[in-house]
């Protein structure tokens, strides 16, 4: 953001009103390409392009992740950072969910919101005490799948 104040070797850096800390705002949004692959049009497409594929393979790999075993969505937020490098579209969803999840983390830790989902914990746990204590009562430790009609 320029501050009106033009300072020999100071560069103005796009204006970002995505709301995240002052050291994310700092950065300009656009492509982290090296200078040499921007200075040349198809070289600075073809990285483009490359950047999208690589982000893309793990963009899909995040997502069979979230029905297969691993990470997804720690994956699919790496497969927006790679887009990120290179593409703003992808650096404004970045920094919009980099602010809900610290929101969200905030909002966990209030003391009114913690003592709410402690309790909440404590009655589902206790639902499910008992329902174990009356499977367990009426048919002991038999597979469900082995109970004979009764």
């Amino acid at each position: 953001m320029n501050t009106g104040s033009n300072k020999p070797g100071e560069a103005a850096v796009a204006e970002d009103r995505s709301g995240t800390d002052e050291a994310a705002a700092g950065r300009a949004l656009g492509s982290r390409a090296p200078d040499f692959v921007k200075a040349r049009r198809a070289l600075h497409l073809s990285w483009q392009v490359g950047v999208f594929i690589v982000g893309l393979a793990v963009v899909v790999a995040g997502a069979a992740m979230l029905v297969l075993p691993g990470p997804g969505w720690v994956v699919i937020f790496g497969g927006m950072a790679i887009w990120a490098t290179e593409f703003v579209w992808a650096q404004i969803v970045l920094r919009w969910t980099k602010r809900k999840v610290t929101e969200a983390a905030q909002r966990a830790l209030d003391p009114k919101v913690r003592r709410r989902n402690l309790t909440l914990t404590a009655i589902g746990v206790v639902i499910v005490a008992v329902l174990a204590g009356v499977y367990l009562y009426k048919f002991g430790l038999e597979m469900p799948w082995k109970i004979e009609d009764q």
